[in-house]
């Protein structure tokens, strides 16, 4: 088995590519330990790699986010814990509920907004979400209130220095260009 890496916009996370399906549906984000203890076995054995502190697994990839430690001591380390789980054909998620999220989640906005926040959400799914998961992350749609339309970054993007900008400038951009009642974009 061959894993490529790449790099991310984010200088303290690296994109993994184990070249076969990671998630064949939605994504998992953890920020820590204890929330991939008995959710994902991978995730588990990542976080016992001292100095991991954020795991991500995209349809294909795995993004790996690190709190200081160097790439060159984390990198052997991470290749090896992933390679031997994917070889033992051991599950990614500990259970099929797991798998997975619901996009639906924790959304908020006006039944009157129904129309717009479809187009968003279309807009997010098509032009930003394939962009943002070349840079190792996800970003999902949260909510839209007043104008301003709220998103959820994960994985890469989650702290990423680029992402204020990201969102600022390029997702703001799109979204105001293709829906007027767009004010502006934040993340939650």
């Amino acid at each position: 088995m061959f894993i490529q890496t790449e790099a991310t916009p984010n200088p303290a996370t690296l994109k993994f590519l184990p070249g076969k399906v990671v998630m064949p549906e939605g994504t998992a984000d953890f920020r820590d330990a204890e929330s991939a203890s008995n959710t994902s076995p991978l995730a588990a054995k990542l976080f016992a790699v001292p100095g991991v502190n954020g795991v991500f697994f995209g349809y294909d990839f795995i993004t790996v986010s690190k709190d200081g430690a160097e790439w060159q001591h984390l990198k052997p380390a991470i290749l090896g814990t992933i390679m031997e789980h994917m070889m033992s054909g051991a599950p990614v998620m500990a259970t099929e509920q797991a798998k997975g999220h619901d996009h639906t989640e924790g959304e908020f906005f006006a039944d009157s907004d129904a129309e717009i926040v479809e187009t968003i959400k279309e807009l997010i799914e098509t032009r930003v979400r394939p962009a943002v998961a070349q840079d190792g992350g996800d970003i999902t749609f949260r909510g839209f209130e007043h104008g301003v339309v709220y998103l959820h970054m994960k994985g890469a993007c989650a702290g990423c220095p680029s992402s204020t900008a990201t969102l600022k400038h390029g997702i703001q951009n799109l979204l105001k260009h293709f829906v007027p009642e767009v004010l502006q974009v934040e993340a939650i």
